[in-house]
Order: C-alpha cells, then structure tokens, then sequence
C-alpha cells in the first residue's frame, strides 16, 4: 500500500528535537513515502544529527542557516548531494528573544530583537522558497508553521507580529509562485508543548485556554495531527490550494468566548 507522499522528495527545515512539529512532519512524511532531508544549523545541528537516528528511516541532514545567505546560495548543491530534486519543503522555523519580546514585554521590545525576530520567522519563508524553487520546477509545495495572528494573545507579543508578517509573506509567496506551479499554504496549530513554546513565559495561559474551549478537544503533547495536516498539503490532494491556513487546533479558532 502507497502513501500519499509515496515518491516525494522533502526537505523539513528547522529540526531541532523529536518533540517537534518538524519531527513529527518528517515522520509522517516517511511513513507516506517520502523520501525526506532534514536541516538546523550552529549548535543545534548536532542535536539534529543525533535525533534524525529516531526517524523509521535516517534522513540526511543538511546545515541551513536561513539568515545566511552563503547557506541559502549552497542549499540547492547541499540538496542535489542526496536527491535530484525537491518535491516539497517544510518551513518548521522561528524565533522571538524570550527575555525581551515575550511575556507581556510587547511595548518595551528593542528593534534590533524585533527585526531578528521578523527576519528568521517570517522573511525566511521568502528565502528559503527562493532558494529552493529552482529545485522545484513547476511544480512543488511549501508549508509553513503558524499560530493564528488573526487575534492578540497572552504572552505572544512580538512573536505574533512576526507571524502575521508570515502569514503575509506566505499569501504574497502564493501569488508569486502560483504561475510556476508551485503552491504555498500554513498550518495553524494549536499550542503545543515543543522546545520554542517552553520558551514563552506564561504559555501556561493559552494552553489553559485550549482546554476548555476547543470543541474536539485538545493534547498539548500530540504533535501528530499537525504532522498529519503539513503532510497532506505536501501531497497532491490539495492541487489547487495556495495562500490558505489550515487550522489544526480542535476547533478553538471558531469558537467564540
């Protein structure tokens, strides 16, 4: 029996602990046939290597700083060591200074945190489509992580701007891409407890909100459906579906108080 991504080419970039959402989308994504690569960077990048063996099978695993732009220009040489194309590319990255743009710390966060902030969650959605698209041909998909920046939430602060700026960023990147047959779509997941939440002081708050007011329920702890979700926008049953948000978060976005 096939899977949905039987014969696809993955790369998930920004993996960095088996209890994240790009661990659990690139375990998925071999269960259905993939073939899949992987990618962190810097300190992290041997963490990466040491997980990547808890996959069903080990991928390779690639160094990509998304904010370097030697890495960004070698990405496509780094890919073609280990398949002759990308079929697909997961955007599993972000990241927001805690001590300064989280937390109820939103009217005194310092520019140069913000703009980090913007240019590795959001504007590297740009880049790394960029520097994959010539793998791609004319055809291909992109997903992209969110947290629905449609609302203020506790805590989040700065790092809901920057993803309202790749919730942005993705819409532009469907228009941009679509001509080439290359769609571009998030998933919005409800709060899940993966190394960047821990990260957030008072992330208690909205999971606390989850439990109560998402109609089917909600594991903090199960990254599975997201996966799920990423996964099926990687293969082909979404032909025709870019600049969308798919919400996997139990129902909670459509919910009142």
């Amino acid at each position: 029996m096939t899977g949905i991504l039987d014969g696809k080419r993955i790369l998930v970039a920004g993996v960095t602990m088996d209890s994240s959402i790009g661990f659990a989308t690139a375990k998925v994504a071999q269960e259905q046939g993939a073939t899949v690569l992987i990618s962190n960077f810097g300190r992290a990048l041997g963490i990466t290597r040491r997980i990547a063996k808890r996959l069903p099978v080990e991928p390779a695993v690639l160094e990509l700083d998304v904010t370097d732009s030697d890495h960004l220009a070698g990405l496509a040489d780094q890919v073609r060591e280990h398949v002759d194309g990308l079929d697909g590319v997961v955007h599993s990255i972000a990241y927001g200074n805690p001590e300064t743009l989280l937390g109820g710390k939103f009217m005194d966060g310092p520019w140069p945190d913000v703009a980090q902030a913007l240019q590795v969650s959001a504007y590297s959605l740009k880049s790394l489509a960029a520097a994959t698209q010539p793998l791609m041909g004319d055809s291909g998909s992109i997903v992209g992580l969110t947290f629905d920046a449609t609302t203020a939430w506790p805590a989040y602060d700065w790092m809901g701007v920057a993803k309202a700026a790749l919730e942005s960023t993705s819409r532009y990147l469907a228009r941009d891409l679509g001509p080439h047959g290359i769609r571009c779509n998030l998933v919005a997941a409800g709060p899940l407890r993966t190394l960047a939440a821990k990260a957030i002081p008072g992330f208690g708050d909205l999971e606390e909100m989850w439990t109560t007011r998402a109609p089917l329920g909600w594991d903090n702890t199960d990254q599975d459906p997201t996966a799920r979700a990423v996964c099926a926008l990687l293969s082909d049953f979404f032909p025709a579906t870019t600049g969308e948000i798919v919400h996997v978060d139990g129902g909670f976005h459509a919910t009142g108080a």
